[in-house]
């Protein structure tokens, strides 16, 4: 399936509307179709769901996510040269596209809304990080998102769905996997983009939880997690020290061993710290 609707193709696309990425704006085209919609089905049924998209560009993934049956796409924008092209698409799918032009850091999408609201986008590798850690950091649990479906650098990835005792386990990893299911559902190379990245790509599904996995105060188990990662290669003991100089007998009472570096301590052991700084 090399079309999924009527529109030209994404490379006529960005020919047409002079549309060439920019590297200050962290942009990575993904032109093939059959594979936005691959990510957009990643994300579930989208039919009786609104979806947020961040960074649309060219709007291969927003064709993508309106094929397959999204209610409602919020494409948010930053760069204006793009909304030409998403004019042509909310004009092919009349009143299912809403584009905002903004920057995702600054704007509210809610009031554009209605539940269930899922997250779906190919996020712009300098700003992905951040939008993650702020949906998933909310003041009230669960979130107003019942899903995200993101595509990061494959280190980011590999960070948040990474278990205790590897390398890329830290506080991605405990942050996501708190209050969510967290797994890595399609791998993309670099050749898939335009212009392509230096490293592979990959889309990270998460689902909210109804509650975190294990009870804990949010922000202090953030202090507990920045202070046991920001010297990852100390003891437990040290690194902790910040936070309470008896750290060591603290650690005792909870049976964590004191001379354990944090990339070996598992999400409970944290959140029974969490409780107990609390």
């Amino acid at each position: 399936m090399s079309q999924i609707d009527h529109l030209p193709p994404l490379r006529d696309v960005i020919e047409r509307f002079d549309l060439r990425a920019k590297k200050a704006l962290g942009q990575n085209f993904l032109l093939d179709l059959n594979l936005t919609a691959r990510i957009a089905r990643a994300a579930g049924d989208l039919a009786g769901s609104d979806i947020i998209e961040v960074g649309p560009g060219p709007g291969g993934l927003t064709r993508g996510l309106l094929a397959e049956g999204a209610r409602k796409v919020l494409a948010i924008e930053k760069d204006g040269r793009c909304l030409p092209a998403l004019a042509e698409i909310a004009e092919a799918y009349p009143g299912r596209l809403q584009v905002i032009e903004g920057d995702a850091l600054e704007i509210d999408p809610l009031a554009h809304l209605t539940p269930p609201i899922k997250i779906v986008a190919n996020l712009p590798y300098n700003v992905g990080t951040e939008l993650l850690v702020r949906w998933l950091t909310p003041k009230e649990w669960p979130p107003f998102w019942s899903t995200l479906t993101l595509m990061f650098q494959k280190e980011v990835a590999e960070r948040i769905v990474a278990k205790p005792g590897s390398k890329a386990y830290g506080r991605l990893a405990l942050l996501a996997q708190w209050r969510c299911d967290a797994r890595i559902v399609l791998t993309l190379p670099p050749g898939a983009f335009t212009p392509p990245p230096k490293i592979d790509s990959a889309v990270v599904h998460l689902t909210a939880l109804p509650e975190p996995r294990f009870p804990a105060d949010a922000k202090t188990l953030e202090r507990v997690v920045a202070a046991a990662f920001n010297q990852r290669r100390k003891m437990l003991r040290s690194s902790l020290r910040s936070l309470d100089p008896n750290a060591e007998s603290r650690l005792e009472r909870l049976g964590i061993r004191p001379t354990a570096r944090a990339e070996e301590i598992g999400l409970e052991q944290f959140c029974a710290l969490a409780r107990d700084f609390g």
